[in-house]
């Protein structure tokens, strides 16, 4: 392992003023955001879906530092038979893989799921690496319900995060440790701040009990944020607040970077919550997004399958870029949203 290398790349990755595009959808999920703005989900649309992107040069090139791709688009080549990784590469952003398989049920723990995919995953990462991917990304999903999470639930998704983050170090490959704490329930931000403590003090603790070198990683966590279902939501600047408290808790100074999830909320929230972090610094890491739903709602809209629309999708997902852009380096304004719109 070439741990100057790897920092390198994690710097990279959360560059002040850039952040990373996860367009990493599951066959499933990239179904519904198609089922929703009428295209069908076929191997050529999604491939075209993501080419617009990848060739919207000014977003790439100013404002996004790397791409999460699914294992189908990794393998992908462009209409003219550029492979897709080559185009992101050519923007000068880092092509990155989700390695993940998804989920399944956790035994003995009703409601509480496990990621999978470890097994093969040193084979996969080869292949991978070869193909140019520097980064890899593994989510863990924690859910907050009666009773939930267990503490078997969050021991055992930290264990396969930091497994998997040691692989991948192995591999000459930067990890993108992922542990999501949903947003779904009605529990309030201090319930939230309470069980992401939990899970990232539990991350930490195997990422060093696994040799994993902080150096040579990326966090990748939600907010502090109230449940969708909350009868009081939390403002910006409670969410901004306690979010860099609760990082700063948890999160060692050795750590490059953290780029969040944008886990449901709005394009808008997740922008003006990220901005207003970066009013409370310094801070001992770089912070950025790794948004997904947040940076393509708008292109997709734009976009809707169609050839002449390709534009307006670039130009929707450049917005939303430059937005991000300027909240990572706590210059967005929600004026400048207006003045676009």
């Amino acid at each position: 392992m070439n741990l100057t290398e790897l920092n390198k790349i994690a710097t990279a990755m959360v560059a002040s003023g850039k952040g990373i595009l996860a367009a990493d959808e599951s066959s499933g999920t990239i179904k519904k955001r198609f089922d929703a703005i009428g295209v069908e989900s076929t191997e050529e649309n999604r491939r075209d879906y993501r080419e617009m992107l990848f060739r919207a040069r000014d977003a790439m090139s100013q404002y996004i530092s790397g791409v999460i791709l699914y294992d189908e688009t990794i393998w992908q080549n462009a209409k003219d038979g550029t492979p897709l990784v080559k185009l992101i590469e050519q923007a000068g952003a880092i092509p990155g893989i989700k390695v993940d398989e998804g989920t399944q049920a956790l035994p003995m723990c009703p409601g509480e799921l496990v990621t999978v995919g470890l097994d093969r995953l040193a084979e996969r990462l080869k292949k991978y690496y070869e193909r140019g991917a520097r980064f890899a990304k593994w989510r863990a999903v924690i859910d907050i319900g009666s009773g939930i999470p267990s503490m078997t639930a969050i021991s055992v998704n930290a264990h396969a995060l930091a497994r998997y983050a040691a692989l991948c170090q192995a591999a000459q490959i930067v990890p993108i440790v992922e542990p999501e704490v949903l947003m779904d329930g009605d529990h309030d931000i201090e319930r939230c701040y309470e069980v992401t403590q939990r899970v990232l003090n539990k991350t930490f603790q195997e990422l060093r009990v696994q040799r994993v070198a902080l150096e040579g990683m990326v966090l990748k966590p939600n907010m502090a944020i109230s449940g969708k279902k909350c009868p009081k939501q939390a403002s910006v600047e409670e969410v901004a607040e306690k979010t860099i408290r609760l990082l700063k808790a948890c999160v060692p100074a050795a750590v490059p970077g953290i780029a969040f999830l944008s886990g449901g909320q709005s394009d808008e929230e997740a922008t003006a919550h990220l901005n207003a972090m970066h009013k409370l610094g310094p801070l001992p890491w770089g912070l950025t997004f790794s948004y997904g739903r947040a940076l393509q709602a708008a292109p997709q809209k734009a976009w809707s399958g169609k050839p002449e629309n390709v534009a307006a999708g670039q130009r929707a997902f450049s917005h939303r870029a430059r937005m991000n852009g300027l909240a990572s380096k706590g210059e967005w304004q929600s004026s400048l949203e207006q003045k676009a719109a």
